[in-house]
């Protein structure tokens, strides 16, 4: 059933972007039982077997229904307040939820599971909020340790990515633009933004000068995930763009590595996504100073692009880079 989100003037100012490696840890953790999103993500879930091996996340599972439609609490991904929150300083927001919040949000998922209320992990959770805050914290600290750090400088150049694509769409034609091919199950007509969710209830919010976050996530896909009550302000997740290439390793072909050179053709090639030099040296095990120097002369001879994002530089290929590898 769909999601209305209807927005005033004041929202249309206050639609931002954000990343937040806080979400994307929680639907990393939802993404290990939800069969419906291994597809793309199958060579990092074959990867993390071992790991899982020996990682408790039993207090995350309470709070996860394993097929939608359910409620996880909102304080678990609240939104960030800023665009490139780290996670130490999320998981501190997280830690500080406030315990009469985290309790009702709680119930409220609790009752969405068949037995959960009852069960005596759901009964000591709404007895003592403030310590399942923190075992919920402490959960999520693991995860992100075991299942995402190592990949993060990835993860997060595919993210900017997608931020620096979407702004370009925006500032190119607005909303509509925006929303044109963002996913499925979004639409945008008039002043309100419909989110076809896999809740079984109509749902209307009137944003009231609130506006929206949009949010983009590799774990979330294929799903489109919104709602966010008041204290926490509207929020988008979405798939980003390039996931399905997330996990393979590069292989510019010995055709293309007899031409360039080996390193510099898997420089190249390991551009399916846009990406900064520091990302790309620890993807190809390569010194940094190396991988400047061939981006340097990829883009010198035209075959890829670069453009500032932050305090960073993103390379990505060009038509004629992308038809020499074709």
């Amino acid at each position: 059933m769909p999601l209305h989100l209807h927005f005033g003037a004041d929202d249309l100012l206050r639609i931002r972007f954000a990343i937040s490696p806080l979400c994307e840890t929680h639907e990393a953790v939802r993404t290990l039982r939800r069969t419906d999103r291994h597809g793309y993500h199958a060579p990092w879930l074959r990867r993390m077997r071992t790991t899982l091996a020996g990682l408790d996340l039993t207090p995350l599972w309470l709070f996860m229904p394993a097929s939608p439609p359910g409620y996880t609490p909102d304080f678990l991904g609240r939104p960030p307040d800023t665009p490139t929150t780290g996670f130490d300083e999320e998981l501190a927001r997280l830690r500080a939820t406030d315990p009469e919040l985290a309790r009702a949000e709680m119930a409220k998922s609790l009752a969405c599971t068949p037995g959960g209320t009852e069960s005596a992990r759901g009964r000591a959770a709404l007895a003592d909020p403030a310590r399942a805050v923190q075992e919920l914290a402490d959960a999520t600290e693991r995860a992100w340790h075991a299942l995402l750090a190592p990949d993060w400088p990835r993860l997060r150049a595919l993210l900017e990515a997608e931020i620096a694509y979407r702004s370009r769409q925006l500032a190119d034609g607005g909303l509509r633009r925006l929303f044109a091919d963002l996913h499925p199950r979004l639409t945008w007509s008039g002043d309100t933004l419909t989110v076809r969710t896999r809740t079984d209830f109509l749902q209307t919010q009137d944003l009231n000068g609130r506006g929206v976050l949009l949010l983009p996530s590799v774990f979330a896909w294929p799903d489109v995930v919104s709602g966010f009550d008041p204290p926490w302000q509207p929020t988008v997740i979405y798939p980003a763009r390039g996931i399905g290439g997330l996990w393979a390793e590069p292989d510019a072909g010995p055709a293309l590595a007899r031409l360039l050179g080996p390193k510099r053709a898997a420089v190249l090639a390991a551009l399916d996504a846009p990406s900064s030099t520091t990302a790309l040296a620890r993807r190809l095990g390569l010194a940094p100073s190396s991988v400047s120097a061939h981006l340097s002369v990829l883009r010198a001879a035209g075959l890829l692009t670069s453009r500032r994002h932050g305090h960073e530089v993103l390379y990505e290929q060009t038509p004629l880079g992308l038809a020499l590898l074709g």
